[in-house]
């Protein structure tokens, strides 16, 4: 009797080692689905963290004094200039296509300093950015008051995601980036 059971024993294990393959085979696959899924969003946080960091460094480069010694030179053409070439530069450092650069699907509707109006984005200085000053950063207090003034800038960029199998493959994400920064005056 015990010899018997141990035959039906062996014999089971026996039968089992095939079963490891066929576990392997159906557990692979999916593990690498998601460890390239780890990958690509991987990847687009990177995009996340360039383009927040360009937006960042035209935001703080704009918001400073076109000319410190020239009076009457500081206009906002100036200050979307140096915000332009400061995000261009931090997106190619970054190794990042400024061209492919899009204004916000949606444009920040944010109050002028000096006439109280909405601000548009400034397409003189780029067609890719949406760069808008001077901005009010605080409320007014009240009437003749005037809030914290400052600059904003804002993009997207494409990210093209490839993840076989799955409803994201080849599908195109644009990834959003704004920064406010503080108008310097001196």
């Amino acid at each position: 009797m015990k010899m018997l059971k141990r035959k039906s024993i062996s014999r089971l294990i026996a039968d089992t080692r095939g079963a490891e393959i066929a576990e392997a085979a159906a557990v692979l696959p999916l593990m690498f689905l998601m460890v390239l899924g780890i990958f690509w969003f991987g990847q687009a946080f990177s995009i996340y963290g360039a383009i927040t960091r360009a937006a960042q460094e035209g935001a703080r480069a704009g918001s400073l004094p076109y000319c410190a010694t020239c009076i009457g030179s500081n206009t906002l053409g100036a200050y979307a200039t140096n915000a332009n070439t400061a995000i261009q530069n931090a997106m190619l450092a970054s190794k990042l296509d400024p061209t492919l650069a899009q204004y916000p699907a949606t444009i920040p509707t944010l109050i002028s300093c000096s006439t109280g109006g909405s601000v548009g984005c400034n397409g003189g200085a780029s067609t890719n950015f949406c760069i808008q000053a001077p901005i009010q950063l605080t409320p007014t207090q009240g009437l003749g008051a005037t809030g914290l003034c400052g600059i904003s800038v804002s993009m997207r960029y494409p990210y093209h995601f490839w993840l076989p199998f799955t409803s994201l493959n080849k599908q195109t994400i644009w990834i959003a980036a704004s920064s406010r920064v503080r108008m310097e005056t001196r």
